[in-house]
């Protein structure tokens, strides 16, 4: 299923355009799953990289009270960080720190796989591109373009980073168990 999936993607003369298709036509089977070690699988299983981006975009959008239209960027997940909410009780029962350390899994997760798309090696760098167009863009060692909205401070970081602790720990009523504090660090 990953592999054609993958290949789903990679096949449309505009990657981003069918990865949304398909993410929009997946969404409401990922809300159905009913562990999060099956969400989890199904996630980290997923070959194409922007079919990942895009599935979690959708989830995290889905979480918040106030969705945002802005195009993925490094600064939408730092509004994800601001204004999702714990996310949506799956058919599961699992304890409120268990879903906000499954929502930080996914925030990271969502880093990695838009650096992935937008910034990482050469391969990855024009995953928005199709196949055919990719080729040319590796020969010609064209960078990504980088929005406006990649360009974000330490301080926003430290910002949002320090008002979703606030959040979480006046959520929970306690200490933060150590398994979150290890998935704030990885994510900072």
């Amino acid at each position: 299923l990953q592999r054609m999936l993958s290949m789903a993607v990679e096949v449309d003369r505009s990657p981003t355009c069918s990865s949304r298709k398909i993410a929009d036509d997946i969404f409401p089977f990922i809300l159905n799953i009913p562990l999060r070690s099956q969400r989890e699988t199904l996630l980290n299983t997923m070959q194409s990289q922007l079919l990942r981006c895009r599935l979690l975009e959708l989830l995290f959008q889905h979480s918040c009270d106030v969705p945002t239209t802005s195009s993925m960027s490094l600064d939408k997940i730092l509004y994800f960080l601001s204004h999702c909410s714990v996310l949506p009780q799956f058919q599961d029962e699992t304890a409120t720190w268990q879903r906000w350390d499954e929502m930080l899994q996914y925030l990271t997760l969502l880093l990695m796989s838009y650096q992935s798309v937008k910034l990482a090696s050469p391969l990855a760098e024009h995953l928005r591109s199709s196949l055919s167009d990719r080729m040319a863009l590796i020969v010609q060692k064209a960078k990504p373009r980088l929005q406006d909205s990649d360009d974000i401070s330490q301080l926003d970081i430290q910002l949002k980073m320090n008002d979703f602790i606030g959040r979480m720990q006046e959520a929970l009523g306690q200490p933060l168990p150590l398994q979150i504090q290890e998935k704030l660090s990885m994510l900072q």
